[in-house]
């Protein structure tokens, strides 16, 4: 067993490096708390956990490649499997949500005893949108090469950046349904990155255990990079503290109430007296009584009077 430095090092972050001169860029993340967060609150089953778990890790890393506070990633999976689908949108501060569209969905394992991610998923499509204020949002779509999702983001960045990239994503889910590791790395070889370096590279990552099983034996983000890269040398550029985090609130769901207008909230206290919001990526639940509904009627009526 390693023995490392937990005490220098958030317990789940992101580590991003550069190697080899600046021919390879790479971003090593430690998520076993967020993706922990993540299963709890959508009750999902080991399956649908190791599925979210990735796309989070994946969705964390990519989101600190954006180079400014207010942009925003999104990974979106629709699949044909069971689970339907994943959504996962996270910024460049290590700030992460998502959820699965049917969190208890279940496959047999694999002959070998793992999880079936590829199965709960099936075949589908993985799209990527960042947003970065323009009029129109960054989209690029492909499709689904093998559901596992690191093969998969593997080929996004290959087709939609042309970035040669090496993606490992994994989630150790325990007996008891508690994440027992979760992480992954992005490697990416840079313009002008040459046959050395590549083969090097290739020749590293293939001689790699599973992330988990890397994890299991006590390795770390920092341990990792130093594992990869002490032949050629490497510059530890930043830490980014990583969390599952929803920006819902009970004033937020206010306002979307106070979108509907004055008819659909007179008909909604009318016939039901009350009105719930659900959030879909943490599952929380706004309530609103007759009275709260009264006064947001009242709010609507005296806008609508300031309008004309």
């Amino acid at each position: 067993m390693l023995h490392t430095d937990k005490e220098n090092n958030p317990a789940d972050h992101i580590l991003r490096v550069t190697a080899a001169g600046g021919a390879i860029r790479a971003f090593f993340a430690d998520t076993r708390q967020t993706v922990h967060t993540a299963a709890q609150l959508h009750h999902t089953s080991a399956v649908v956990a190791a599925a979210l778990g990735r796309l989070l890790t994946a969705g964390a890393m990519m989101g600190v490649m954006l180079k400014n506070d207010g942009d925003l990633l999104t990974l979106k999976i629709s699949g044909d499997g069971p689970v339907g689908g994943l959504l996962v949108t996270a910024d460049r501060n290590g700030r992460v949500k998502g959820y699965p569209q049917n969190p208890m969905a279940d496959v047999p394992n694999k002959p070998n005893g793992k999880l079936d991610v590829s199965g709960v998923i099936g075949a589908g499509t993985l799209t990527v949108i960042r947003d970065m204020g323009l009029s129109e949002p960054y989209n690029g779509t492909i499709e689904l090469r093998t559901g596992e999702i690191a093969e998969d983001i593997t080929y996004y960045f290959a087709q939609s950046e042309q970035t040669p990239s090496a993606v490992s994503l994994g989630v150790l889910v325990d007996v008891d349904y508690s994440i027992r590791q979760a992480g992954g790395f992005i490697l990416q070889l840079m313009p002008g990155a040459d046959e050395k370096t590549t083969a090097y590279l290739e020749q590293k990552i293939g001689g790699l255990d599973s992330l988990t099983s890397l994890y299991e034996q006590g390795h770390t983000p920092e341990s990792l990079a130093k594992l990869l890269f002490a032949d050629i040398g490497y510059e530890e550029l930043s830490r980014t503290p990583v969390a599952f985090h929803c920006d819902c609130s009970r004033e937020r769901a206010r306002r979307v109430l106070l979108s509907m207008g004055q008819e659909e909230l007179k008909k909604l206290r009318e016939e039901d007296h009350a009105a719930s919001l659900h959030c879909q990526f943490c599952n929380r639940e706004y309530r609103f009584d007759d009275a709260e509904l009264g006064a947001l009627l009242e709010k609507a009526a005296s806008r609508g009077k300031a309008q004309h």
